[in-house]
């Protein structure tokens, strides 16, 4: 474990051995760090990483958790998780280790969120709100119960947000053949609600469909992505 000059690049690099999860010896080198202080600091963070010590950096453990969980979750799951860690959560406590985040920490971060306004001036919806306080809280109980951590600071700070939305309304058939009769003018528009609302796919269904999903001759429309 130490770190050493790199004579040819001018920057720094660490050589770190360890023992993998099934106590097998490991090595692990990283270069290219502008500073000894740098590949040190790169160092402790993977060892503590390694031995699953929660006083790794938080960004550090939510990696852990995501390895720990990429294989039980499907793709769009995963990536939705994955995006919402990425910009509503680390953040917000990238400078903090796992063990020092408190409920006040977790209740301020509350207030950033509610705070926030979208691209149209709105706040967040309440569901997606607790969507993101279920994912923070998920990470919490992971470190609790695999890793040690004592207390989930996110359910000692309360819920935000609601886990059910407003009542969806829909159209009745009547209703939606005089929208249609309406849009007709509009050919883009019109066959994207024709398919929206005659095969009940969603949204993000419909933008991801190409040319080879849609099969005249059959009278068959293949949905696989969003």
């Amino acid at each position: 474990m130490s770190a050493s000059k790199d004579t040819k690049r001018g920057t720094w690099k660490v050589y770190i051995r360890y023992k993998d999860w099934q106590g097998v010896g490991q090595v692990h080198t990283k270069r290219g760090f502008a500073t000894k202080r740098e590949a040190l600091e790169y160092e402790r963070e993977f060892l503590l990483k390694k031995s699953k010590d929660v006083n790794m950096g938080f960004p550090q453990f939510v990696e852990v958790y995501m390895e720990d969980m990429k294989p039980r979750l499907k793709l769009n799951t995963f990536l939705t998780k994955k995006h919402i860690m990425e910009t509503k959560i680390i953040p917000y406590f990238e400078k903090k280790s796992l063990a020092e985040i408190t409920a006040t920490d977790v209740i301020q971060w509350q207030n950033q969120l509610l705070s926030m306004r979208d691209e149209n001036g709105m706040p967040y919806s309440q569901t997606y709100l607790r969507t993101i306080q279920n994912q923070l809280s998920a990470i919490f109980n992971h470190a609790c119960r695999f890793y040690g951590l004592t207390a989930n600071p996110s359910k000692q700070a309360g819920k935000m947000g609601k886990a059910k939305g407003k009542e969806m309304l829909f159209w009745t058939k009547e209703e939606y053949l005089k929208f249609s009769e309406v849009m007709k003018d509009k050919p883009v528009s019109y066959y994207a609600f024709e398919v929206l609302y005659w095969t009940g796919i969603r949204e993000g269904e419909l933008l991801a469909l190409e040319r080879g999903d849609f099969n005249i001759s059959d009278r068959k429309l293949t949905i696989n992505k969003s």
